[in-house]
């Protein structure tokens, strides 16, 4: 039994990240499918599928690299956990490598990233750091 999914779904991509592997899977849900769109949004991610077997649906991640192979994802952390809950402002959003990077954002109008979050003037739990 995983007690944390998202940092599950974070760590198969840091993991097929670091052996520079073109796809990965990982168990499906509304909250996963929701962070792979802001990611996808915000260039850190080709594509994603969501494929529906039976009672066990899972989401096939295609990961992006540069035109020589560079990782496009350097790192991807979790930042809000489950014993510890962190919650921001828009004005107390961290900045990712000096806005390199992207904080991905769980608000009461779905899952956003730090700019979109800043745009919209709302905060929320800042569940992962991305660049």
């Amino acid at each position: 039994m995983n007690t944390d999914p998202i940092a599950d779904l974070l760590t198969r991509i840091r993991n097929a990240n670091r052996n520079l592997a073109a796809r990965c899977s990982v168990p499906a849900s509304k909250i996963k499918v929701s962070i792979l769109e802001t990611l996808k949004r915000e260039g850190f991610l080709s594509d994603y599928t969501v494929h529906s077997t039976g009672a066990k649906a899972l989401i096939d991640v295609q990961l992006k690299y540069g035109p020589l192979g560079e990782r496009v994802i350097t790192d991807i952390q979790r930042f809000s956990k489950v014993g510890c809950r962190r919650y921001r402002g828009f004005e107390e959003l961290p900045k990712v490598r000096g806005g390199m990077g992207i904080c991905v954002v769980s608000t009461n109008q779905g899952i956003l990233s730090d700019r979109e979050c800043r745009a919209k003037k709302i905060g929320g739990e800042v569940l992962c750091t991305v660049h």
